[in-house]
């Protein structure tokens, strides 16, 4: 298995992409009147890039990342200037742009300055574009050895009060307080349940348990994103015979669990050794567990070619490196 360093501080990077320009990277500013920075509303992308072992970098799941992207903006009532096919040809170029080989990219629509207040409606709306090299989230050790994690004392959104299937700006306070409170406390990630109790997702990723040969996770209609790494381990389930149920769970069947992993695409499959200081399993990464990082990590940094359908390669054109190079 193969893991970057961690860091959650992006290195400077050349170029940005905002409103259809490509900006030096110094020129990524936005007006302290701006309505997002205010209030939060905002939708945004965490996408990963990797160098696969053919020497080619691709962005993982793109169309996936970006038709979430707009359905986030759908749910807040947020009309894109852009077309999805705009913005994911504007995370390719900025892959281009940085040479970089691989790394995030970060899309991320506002609403800009203009009228305050809440029921400001008319405000333009701009979409920007960064990448920026990223390492293992909860560290190269974390996705070795696995991780500890502690139960939140915050809830995850209910349904109806925060809409949990878009990835908005604001709603990610509550996380940013859940992942706080258990840094804190010496626990390198939050296990979030919903408002009833139920095991939700942690602070950033979707959780996922083995028990007696089968899989389960949080279904869909709790208040979880639907997350693409999560549909991918969903998918590979299917694939190498591993029973999967999209059920609700409580944090006493977490604690009891052969197998606890995350998943997300800043945490990848991240094994999870310990909740609240209840050892899970052995203590160590289990075998499901490390067979879905293998072909996690197969997919988008080997050479495996069953699903090419996932993978964006950012190399340009040979055509239109000839009409460059005339």
């Amino acid at each position: 298995m193969k893991g970057a360093s961690t860091s959650s501080e992006p290195t400077r990077a050349k170029a940005l992409w905002l409103n259809g320009k490509i900006l030096p990277w110094e020129d990524g500013r936005v007006h302290l009147m701006t309505h997002t920075l205010h209030y939060g509303l905002g939708v945004f992308e965490g996408i990963r890039f990797y160098k696969r072992g053919d020497g080619r970098s691709a962005v993982f799941r793109l169309d996936d990342h970006i038709r979430r992207l707009f359905d986030s903006a759908h749910i807040c009532l947020m009309q894109l200037p852009y077309s999805p096919e705009d913005v994911a040809d504007a995370c390719v170029e900025m892959v281009r742009a940085n040479d970089m080989a691989e790394g995030y990219i970060r899309p991320i629509a506002y609403i800009a300055e203009g009228a305050m207040g809440l029921g400001a409606t008319d405000n333009p709306i701009h979409v920007a574009v960064m990448v920026y090299p990223w390492g293992a989230y909860l560290g190269v050790d974390g996705l070795k050895h696995g991780i500890r994690a502690k139960i939140s004392s915050f809830a995850r959104h209910h349904v109806n009060s925060g809409m949990a299937k878009g990835k908005i700006c604001g709603q990610y306070v509550n996380s940013i307080l859940a992942k706080r409170e258990a840094k804190l406390a010496k626990y390198d990630e939050a296990i979030m349940l919903d408002t009833d109790g139920y095991v939700a997702e942690a602070s950033g990723e979707n959780v996922f348990m083995v028990r007696d040969g089968v899989l389960r996770t949080p279904p869909l209609s709790s208040s979880v994103l639907g997350g693409i790494t999560r549909a991918t381990i969903i998918a590979l389930s299917h694939e190498i015979g591993l029973p999967v149920i999209r059920q609700k769970f409580s944090r006493d069947e977490l604690y009891t669990a052969d197998e606890v992993f995350l998943t997300g695409t800043a945490a990848e499959i991240t094994p999870v050794r310990e909740v609240d200081d209840r050892r899970i399993g052995s203590g160590r990464p289990g075998q499901w567990t490390q067979r879905f990082q293998e072909l996690f990590f197969e997919i988008v940094r080997g050479t495996d070619s069953k699903h090419m359908e996932w993978l964006r390669f950012t190399e340009a054109p040979a055509s239109a490196a000839k009409a460059s190079n005339a």
